[in-house]
This record gives C-alpha cells, sequence and structure tokens, in this order.
C-alpha cells in the first residue's frame, strides 16, 4: 500500500465515525419530533388514531422504497413468530408512550424511557444468558433509583400516567433484544417492513370505533409526518450503524433529551422541573457507566 493511501485510511475512519455520529444525533431528533408531534395531536384526535396514523403512514413509505417487487426477499424471514412478537411490543411500547405523552410533559416521558439501556441490561441475563457483575448491578440501582427521583411516588410527584412510560420502556427493552436475536438471521430491511406491517395491520379494525376526521391542514399535515420522522429517524439509526460501532454511537442517544427540552418549552410551554433534571442526570449517568463497562468487558474500552 502506498504511503497517502497509509495516511488516508486513518482519516477515512475517524470521517466515517463522526458522520455516523452526525446520523445517530439526527435519528434520535427525527424521534423527538415523533414524540412532540404526537403529543400534539392528542389535543386534536383519539391516541389510538395517531397510533394507527404513526404504523399507517410508515408503512405505506416503506411499501414505496422496499416492497416485495423491488426486494423479492423482504418478506422472507427465518423466524415469522419472533417477527410478529416484536412488532407487537413495538406497537405496545408506542401505544404506551402515547398515552403517556397525552398527560406528562415530553422531559418527564423521556426521562423514564431512559431508563431503557438499563432494563436491557436486566433481561439480557435471563432471555440471552449474559452474566452480569456487581458493577453493572449497582449502577442498574442507582439508574432506577433516578426513574424514582423523576416519578416520585407517593410524596406529590407527575401524574400515574409514569407508569405508561415505564412499562412502555419495559416492552422497548424486550424489543431491543429481540431486535438483537433476529440481526443474527434476518435483514434490516425486513425486521423494518415486519415492523410497519404488524403495526398498521393490527390498529386498522380498531379505527371505526376511535376514528376523528381532521379538519386542519397542520393536524393532517403530522399525522402524516408521524411516519415519515419515524422511518427517517430508524433509517439514519442504521446507517449510523453501518459507519460507526454501537460503543461509541450509544452515548448520542442521549441527546434526545436537549431536543424535547427544546420542544416542549417552544411548542407546549413546558420548563423542566428540578427533579427531572435531577433524575434525568441520574439516569443517564448510570446508562453512560454500564455502557461503559459492556464496552470494556468486550474489549473495546
Amino acid at each position: 500500500m502506498s504511503e497517502p493511501a497509509q495516511l488516508t485510511a486513518p482519516g477515512r475512519e475517524r470521517r466515517n465515525r463522526l458522520t455516523g455520529i452526525a446520523l445517530m444525533t439526527g435519528a434520535v431528533a427525527c424521534f423527538a419530533c415523533l414524540d412532540a408531534s404526537a403529543k400534539y395531536l392528542n389535543a386534536y384526535v383519539d391516541t389510538l388514531e395517531v397510533v394507527w396514523a404513526r404504523y399507517t403512514s410508515a408503512f405505506l413509505l416503506a411499501l414505496i422504497l422496499s416492497n416485495p417487487l423491488t426486494r423479492p426477499g423482504v418478506m422472507t424471514t427465518r423466524r415469522p413468530l419472533l417477527q410478529v412478537g416484536r412488532s407487537a411490543l413495538l406497537l405496545g411500547s408506542t401505544m404506551l408512550n402515547f398515552f403517556a405523552l397525552k398527560f406528562l410533559q415530553l422531559d418527564e416521558a423521556l426521562s423514564i424511557l431512559f431508563s431503557t439501556p438499563f432494563l436491557v441490561a436486566v433481561l439480557s441475563g435471563p432471555m440471552l444468558g449474559e452474566r452480569m457483575g456487581w458493577r453493572r448491578w449497582s449502577a442498574i440501582g442507582v439508574g432506577f433509583a433516578g426513574v424514582l427521583v423523576v416519578t416520585r411516588p407517593g410524596l406529590g410527584g407527575i401524574h400515574p400516567a409514569a407508569l405508561l412510560s415505564l412499562a412502555s420502556a419495559f416492552c422497548y427493552a424486550i424489543y431491543s433484544i429481540t431486535t438483537r436475536v433476529l440481526s443474527r438471521t434476518d435483514s434490516n430491511e425486513t425486521t423494518l417492513f415486519y415492523s410497519n406491517m404488524v403495526g398498521a395491520a393490527a390498529m386498522l379494525p380498531v379505527m371505526p370505533f376511535v376514528w376523528t376526521t381532521p379538519r386542519h391542514w397542520l393536524v393532517i399535515g403530522l399525522l402524516v409526518g408521524l411516519g415519515v420522522f419515524g422511518s427517517i429517524g430508524h433509517y439514519l439509526l442504521i446507517a449510523a450503524h453501518r459507519l460507526a460501532p454501537a460503543s461509541l454511537l450509544a452515548p448520542f442517544i442521549y441527546t434526545q433529551l436537549v431536543w424535547v427540552i427544546l420542544f416542549g418549552y417552544v411548542v407546549f410551554a413546558h420548563v423542566p422541573t428540578a427533579w427531572t433534571i435531577a433524575g434525568s442526570a441520574i439516569v443517564v449517568a448510570s446508562g453512560l457507566y454500564v455502557l461503559y463497562r459492556e464496552r470494556k468487558v468486550k474489549g473495546l474500552a
């Protein structure tokens, strides 16, 4: 290999890593837009209609770009039951989160959802046979304490809908683990296709009972935008992981908190409380430590 090529190889790797970080921050910004839109729409249409719109618009968009005609193998899966189960978990997590957003501030709901990394660590033991040491268990305990700081149960804390956010985090944690299992046999396109298809199909029979015809152009645009934000966010997420290692990208998930605080203030005039800020800091710190321990155990740090 020539000297110029040797000199450019590290630079190329560094550029890929920086690009991956940029894509990851863009992905979580899309997810913040998704949550803010869902909270806004809850005031105009039924929450179940919001969930339906999120999956139906995403499915139609995916169908245009990647369908069984243009990609014959997109629906081919070696584990169909697990694909359906994983998709149902994502649908349940989305539904619980959207209902929680009806009553909680964006930053409150997201602070609780940030418990997902250490919930994944807890569930990885019984589900994947992964062992954890006392340091990771301690970090998990501290992270759960951070969630308690945000919710303050029994102390006049936030709305009981915080339990919906916690349940959403549990569903998403199991969803994340099943995604890890499916990545060994199925492509990202196949997994994404099933997620949108199952969600859209499951919500369709509910629509006649909750349908409200949107009358304002902004409401219509946001209903369509739900799927766009979700699809672009997941696409950027996949693209980021192709350029940079997951251990490098994972901490940048927490930049979503900056976006939801901004949207909460600009759109809903919500100011985060001191309890939410303190609890979020504890949850983020514990999550970063869990990621650090995972990297160290795998020899990445």
